[in-house]
């Protein structure tokens, strides 16, 4: 029976077993020391989920107000040009022509 191990060599198999298993629990323990649980995964989920749709609605609010500042912008540069550079033309231009023509 000289291809059987012997009870020294099967004791020795069965430690270097045993090493390796508690090395690979270990490793096992570690990983699971990092994943997260559903219970808290899907809470924190739902948290970003509302929190990105808060900002972007709050970008979409920030958006429309440039647009309307922009619009309010041009509305009192229109006004400006048409109460008070135009009427201001209206004024001038005839008094110049009317001085031009007078001097002679």
């Amino acid at each position: 029976m000289p291809d059987e191990p012997s009870l020294g060599e099967l004791g020795r198999l069965i430690q270097l077993m045993r090493g390796d298993f508690r090395d690979d629990m270990a490793q096992l323990s570690m990983r699971l020391d990092k994943v997260v649980s559903v219970e808290r995964y899907d809470p924190e989920q739902a948290s970003v989920k509302k929190d990105i749709a808060d900002l972007t609605k709050a970008v979409e609010g920030l958006a429309a107000q440039r647009e309307k500042d922009a619009e309010r912008v041009t509305q009192t540069r229109r006004w400006m040009i048409a109460s008070v550079i135009v009427p201001l033309i209206g004024i001038v231009l005839p008094l110049m022509v009317m001085l031009r023509g007078a001097g002679a």
